[in-house]
C-alpha cells in the first residue's frame, strides 16, 4: 500500500481546513500541519483513519518573503524522516480535493516517479530580475505601512539597478505555483540543497514561487516532471487566477458556485483557494471528492 504525506500550510478559515481533514482522512495517508506564528489558539483538528502532526516549530509568515520558503522545509523536515512516501503533496489550508483519495492514489500508481510541479513559460517581465537578483531590504515587512521602510527598499534597489549591481547571475531561475507534488527522492534533494536555497533565495521578493521550480530544473528530476504544458497540467492543480481589468497583473480570487461546472470538468487534484461562506457550494465540491 502505498503512502502518502500531505503537507498542508494553514493560517485561517479552519472550518474549512477541517473540512479539507475530512476529505483526506485515509489510512493511506500522514497529515502535517503548519499554522502560521500569529495564529494565536490553535484549532482542534482530529482525524480518525489519517496519521495526524501539528508541528511545534511554527513560522512567522509573511506575504512575500522568505520566511514561506521555511515554513515548507518545515514541514518538508518533519514528513520525510517519517517515510519515505509514495508523494508529499504541499496544500493550503484553504486548498480541497477534487477527486476521491482512491483516484487520487491510482493517478499517483499510474505515474509513480513523476514530479508534479508547475512551470509558467510566459515571458518574465523586467521586474522579475529584480525580484531574484536585488537584494531587497527588509524581506519580512513587504506589506509593512512603514514609509521610512519602504522607501529605503525601493531606493536600495534603484541603487544596484543604476550601478549594475546584480546578484545569482548563474542560477537558471523557473518560476510557477508553489503548490507541488513531490516523490521521496525529489523532497530529499530538497531537503539536502537547503543551504544553497538560502543563500539563493535570502532578501528576495516572492520566492514561493521559485524554489521548487529553479531546484528542480537543476536537478536529475528534471527528467520527472509530468508536464511542461502549462503550470496547471504540471502541479495537477486548478488554480484561480483572474485578468485583472487594467492591469498587467493576474490576482487570485476564491472559487465560487459560478466555477463549479469548471472544477467538476477539471483534471486536476486538487483547487485552491476557497472561502468557506458557501457551504452549499463546498458541499458539492465535497461530493466531487467522495465519488
Amino acid at each position: 500500500m502505498s503512502r502518502h504525506a500531505y503537507l498542508i500550510l494553514a493560517h485561517n478559515e479552519f472550518e474549512l481546513l477541517r473540512l479539507l481533514v475530512s476529505l483526506l482522512d485515509d489510512p493511506r495517508n500522514d497529515l502535517y500541519l503548519h499554522f502560521d506564528k500569529k495564529v494565536e489558539e490553535l484549532p482542534e483538528i482530529h482525524t480518525q483513519q489519517a496519521g495526524l502532526m501539528i508541528l511545534d516549530k511554527r513560522i512567522d509568515v509573511r506575504w512575500g518573503a522568505p520566511s514561506m520558503m521555511e515554513a515548507e522545509y518545515a514541514l518538508f523536515e518533519a514528513a520525510v524522516p517519517r517515510g519515505p512516501y509514495q508523494y508529499y503533496h504541499l496544500l493550503s489550508g484553504v486548498d480541497l480535493p477534487l477527486k476521491s483519495q482512491d483516484e487520487i492514489h491510482a493517478f499517483c500508481d499510474r505515474y509513480n516517479g513523476d514530479e508534479f510541479i508547475g512551470y509558467t513559460w510566459t515571458k518574465m517581465p523586467p521586474e522579475f530580475r529584480r525580484k531574484v537578483q536585488c537584494w531587497h531590504l527588509f524581506p519580512e515587512d513587504f506589506k509593512s505601512p512603514n514609509l521610512f521602510k519602504k522607501a529605503l527598499r525601493a531606493g536600495f534597489v534603484r541603487l544596484q539597478e543604476w550601478f549594475g549591481i546584480y546578484r545569482n547571475r548563474d542560477v537558471d531561475f523557473k518560476k510557477g505555483s508553489q503548490w507541488v507534488s513531490v516523490t521521496d527522492g525529489m523532497a530529499r534533494y530538497f531537503l539536502d540543497h537547503k543551504d544553497w536555497i538560502r543563500r539563493t533565495f535570502r532578501n528576495t521578493f516572492c520566492c514561493d514561487e521559485l524554489v521548487m521550480q529553479t531546484l528542480c530544473w537543476m536537478s536529475p528530476y528534471r527528467e520527472h516532471i509530468h508536464s511542461l504544458v502549462s503550470d496547471p497540467a504540471g502541479c495537477m492543480r486548478e488554480i484561480g487566477w483572474r485578468e485583472n481589468p487594467g492591469h498587467r497583473e493576474w490576482i487570485l480570487k476564491d472559487w465560487t458556485a459560478a466555477d463549479y461546472e469548471r472544477l467538476k470538468a477539471s483534471p486536476a487534484l486538487f483547487a485552491r483557494k476557497f472561502n468557506g461562506r458557501d457551504t452549499d457550494f463546498l458541499k458539492k465540491i465535497c461530493e466531487l471528492a467522495a465519488r
